[in-house]
Protein backbone atom coordinates (compact mmCIF):
# COMPACT_ATOMS: atom_id res chain seq x y z
CA UNK A 1 0.00 0.00 0.00
CA UNK A 2 1.17 3.13 -0.76
CA UNK A 3 -0.98 5.66 0.86
CA UNK A 4 -3.64 4.90 3.54
CA UNK A 5 -5.78 7.15 5.90
CA UNK A 6 -6.26 6.30 9.47
CA UNK A 7 -9.23 6.64 11.84
CA UNK A 8 -8.84 6.63 15.33
CA UNK A 9 -9.59 2.89 16.91
CA UNK A 10 -6.63 0.81 14.39
CA UNK A 11 -4.15 3.82 15.71
CA UNK A 12 -5.25 3.57 19.44
CA UNK A 13 -5.21 0.19 19.48
CA UNK A 14 -1.95 -0.57 17.29
CA UNK A 15 -0.13 1.69 19.89
CA UNK A 16 -2.03 -0.13 23.18
CA UNK A 17 -0.43 -3.63 21.72
CA UNK A 18 3.14 -1.82 20.97
CA UNK A 19 2.33 -2.58 17.11
CA UNK A 20 1.98 0.91 15.39
CA UNK A 21 5.65 0.73 14.24
CA UNK A 22 4.06 -1.79 11.73
CA UNK A 23 2.58 0.78 9.77
CA UNK A 24 5.16 2.77 7.95
CA UNK A 25 6.42 -0.86 6.93
CA UNK A 26 2.70 -1.38 5.18
CA UNK A 27 2.14 1.64 3.65
CA UNK A 28 4.38 4.42 2.40
CA UNK A 29 2.38 6.95 3.45
CA UNK A 30 -0.28 7.52 6.83
CA UNK A 31 -2.19 10.24 6.43
CA UNK A 32 -4.71 10.91 9.90
CA UNK A 33 -7.57 13.58 9.55
CA UNK A 34 -7.44 16.46 12.22
CA UNK A 35 -10.49 15.11 13.46
CA UNK A 36 -8.86 12.04 14.22
CA UNK A 37 -6.11 13.51 15.76
CA UNK A 38 -8.43 15.57 18.22
CA UNK A 39 -10.26 12.14 19.35
CA UNK A 40 -7.05 10.69 19.82
CA UNK A 41 -6.08 13.59 22.13
CA UNK A 42 -9.59 13.26 24.28
CA UNK A 43 -8.67 13.08 28.29
CA UNK A 44 -10.30 9.41 28.50
CA UNK A 45 -8.20 8.17 25.60
CA UNK A 46 -5.18 6.11 27.17
CA UNK A 47 -2.45 8.43 28.41
CA UNK A 48 -0.20 5.90 26.24
CA UNK A 49 -1.94 6.81 23.33
CA UNK A 50 -2.22 10.96 23.84
CA UNK A 51 1.99 10.54 24.57
CA UNK A 52 2.31 8.38 21.54
CA UNK A 53 0.22 11.22 19.55
CA UNK A 54 2.01 14.34 21.58
CA UNK A 55 5.49 13.06 19.51
CA UNK A 56 3.56 11.64 16.65
CA UNK A 57 6.37 10.08 14.24
CA UNK A 58 7.71 10.91 10.88
CA UNK A 59 5.70 8.66 8.85
CA UNK A 60 2.46 10.19 10.28
CA UNK A 61 1.00 13.50 8.42
CA UNK A 62 -2.06 15.20 9.84
CA UNK A 63 -3.71 16.80 7.06
CA UNK A 64 -7.60 18.65 7.07
CA UNK A 65 -9.48 17.01 5.32
CA UNK A 66 -11.88 18.73 2.76
CA UNK A 67 -15.59 19.12 2.75
CA UNK A 68 -17.89 15.69 2.69
CA UNK A 69 -20.86 17.80 2.22
CA UNK A 70 -24.31 16.36 2.96
CA UNK A 71 -24.50 12.52 2.69
CA UNK A 72 -27.33 10.93 4.82
CA UNK A 73 -24.93 7.87 4.54
CA UNK A 74 -22.43 9.50 6.73
CA UNK A 75 -25.00 10.13 9.49
CA UNK A 76 -24.31 7.73 11.85
CA UNK A 77 -20.99 8.27 11.26
CA UNK A 78 -18.63 9.75 13.88
CA UNK A 79 -16.61 13.12 12.83
CA UNK A 80 -13.36 11.29 12.73
CA UNK A 81 -14.85 8.45 10.29
CA UNK A 82 -16.59 11.00 7.78
CA UNK A 83 -13.46 13.10 8.10
CA UNK A 84 -11.14 10.04 7.80
CA UNK A 85 -13.51 8.99 4.19
CA UNK A 86 -13.40 12.18 2.71
CA UNK A 87 -9.43 12.64 3.30
CA UNK A 88 -9.22 8.97 1.57
CA UNK A 89 -11.44 10.00 -1.46
CA UNK A 90 -9.66 13.39 -1.69
CA UNK A 91 -6.11 12.04 -1.58
CA UNK A 92 -6.63 8.73 -3.71
CA UNK A 93 -5.93 6.74 -0.48
CA UNK A 94 -5.14 2.92 -1.35
CA UNK A 95 -7.06 2.44 1.80
CA UNK A 96 -8.93 3.40 4.94
CA UNK A 97 -8.01 2.19 8.35
CA UNK A 98 -10.80 1.62 10.06
CA UNK A 99 -12.83 -0.89 12.18
CA UNK A 100 -16.33 1.07 12.82
CA UNK A 101 -18.94 -1.45 11.05
CA UNK A 102 -20.79 1.75 9.50
CA UNK A 103 -17.45 3.23 8.79
CA UNK A 104 -16.02 0.37 6.74
CA UNK A 105 -19.61 -0.34 5.06
CA UNK A 106 -19.33 3.33 3.90
CA UNK A 107 -15.38 2.90 2.76
CA UNK A 108 -16.42 -0.10 0.30
CA UNK A 109 -19.48 1.62 -0.79
CA UNK A 110 -16.83 4.42 -2.67
CA UNK A 111 -14.31 2.42 -3.82
CA UNK A 112 -12.37 2.43 -0.69
CA UNK A 113 -10.64 -1.02 0.71
CA UNK A 114 -11.12 -0.99 4.70
CA UNK A 115 -8.87 -2.71 6.71
CA UNK A 116 -9.63 -2.79 10.59
CA UNK A 117 -7.46 -3.73 13.51
CA UNK A 118 -6.91 -7.30 12.80
CA UNK A 119 -6.41 -7.13 9.26
CA UNK A 120 -3.46 -4.80 10.04
CA UNK A 121 -1.59 -7.26 12.70
CA UNK A 122 -2.62 -10.09 10.13
CA UNK A 123 -0.78 -8.17 7.59
CA UNK A 124 2.22 -6.91 9.86
CA UNK A 125 2.23 -11.48 10.77
CA UNK A 126 2.45 -12.09 7.28
CA UNK A 127 5.63 -9.72 7.12
CA UNK A 128 7.15 -10.83 9.97
CA UNK A 129 7.19 -7.52 11.56
CA UNK A 130 5.19 -9.11 14.40
CA UNK A 131 4.57 -11.69 16.69
CA UNK A 132 0.95 -12.31 15.91
CA UNK A 133 0.31 -14.45 19.40
CA UNK A 134 1.79 -11.83 21.40
CA UNK A 135 0.03 -9.24 20.02
CA UNK A 136 -3.15 -10.61 20.44
CA UNK A 137 -2.78 -11.22 23.77
CA UNK A 138 -2.46 -7.76 24.36
CA UNK A 139 -5.29 -7.13 22.61
CA UNK A 140 -7.28 -8.94 24.50
CA UNK A 141 -6.31 -7.33 27.65
CA UNK A 142 -7.72 -3.70 26.14
CA UNK A 143 -11.05 -2.98 25.91
CA UNK A 144 -11.33 -3.65 21.72
CA UNK A 145 -14.55 -5.38 21.15
CA UNK A 146 -14.46 -8.54 19.16
CA UNK A 147 -15.83 -12.15 19.74
CA UNK A 148 -12.74 -14.34 21.27
CA UNK A 149 -13.49 -16.85 18.34
CA UNK A 150 -12.34 -14.42 15.78
CA UNK A 151 -9.25 -13.63 17.13
CA UNK A 152 -8.14 -17.57 17.89
CA UNK A 153 -9.33 -18.26 14.02
CA UNK A 154 -6.97 -15.78 12.81
CA UNK A 155 -4.41 -17.08 15.06
CA UNK A 156 -5.15 -21.02 14.19
CA UNK A 157 -5.24 -19.68 10.34
CA UNK A 158 -1.83 -17.93 10.68
CA UNK A 159 -0.11 -21.04 12.42
CA UNK A 160 -1.66 -23.55 9.88
CA UNK A 161 0.28 -20.99 7.14
CA UNK A 162 -3.26 -20.12 5.35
Amino acid sequence: MRLVVADSGPLHYLVLVGAVAILPALADTVLMPIEVRDELDRPRTPAEVRAWLAVPPPWLQVQRAPPIGADPALARLDPGERAALALATAAGADAVLMDDRAGVAAARSRGLEAIGMLGLLERGARRGLLDLRAALARLRATNFHIRPELLDALLANMEAGQ
